[in-house]
């Protein structure tokens, strides 16, 4: 059973974000690092009511900082998974 919560963490607002959803009908959104895209499919159909067409996913790999707090010491900063959906045409998200 697919708990759409626990794979769709948030929705990415972001200039190329807002620009995909305007002209192609493509969503953003930051999932479950060990969610697959069948998953992620059933999550985002499950949660919107809508038809999704195909899901594309990327790892961002965190990246190493010097943190001054910490006197110098290296810390990691940023990882997640991402998943670019695209949706039906006529389909559309309101995350108002």
């Amino acid at each position: 059973m697919i708990i759409p919560d626990k794979i769709l963490r948030e929705y990415r607002v972001t200039e190329k974000a807002a620009n995909l959803a305007a002209n192609l009908n493509q969503y953003t959104f930051e999932v479950a690092p060990n969610a697959n895209r069948k998953e992620i499919a059933e999550a985002v159909e499950k949660l919107f009511n809508v038809t999704v067409t195909s899901v594309n996913t990327l790892i961002k790999k965190p990246k190493v900082k010097i943190d001054r707090s910490r006197r110098g010491r290296p810390g990691t900063k940023g990882g997640h998974k991402k998943a670019i959906v695209t949706l039906k045409d006529g389909d559309a998200i309101e995350l108002v």
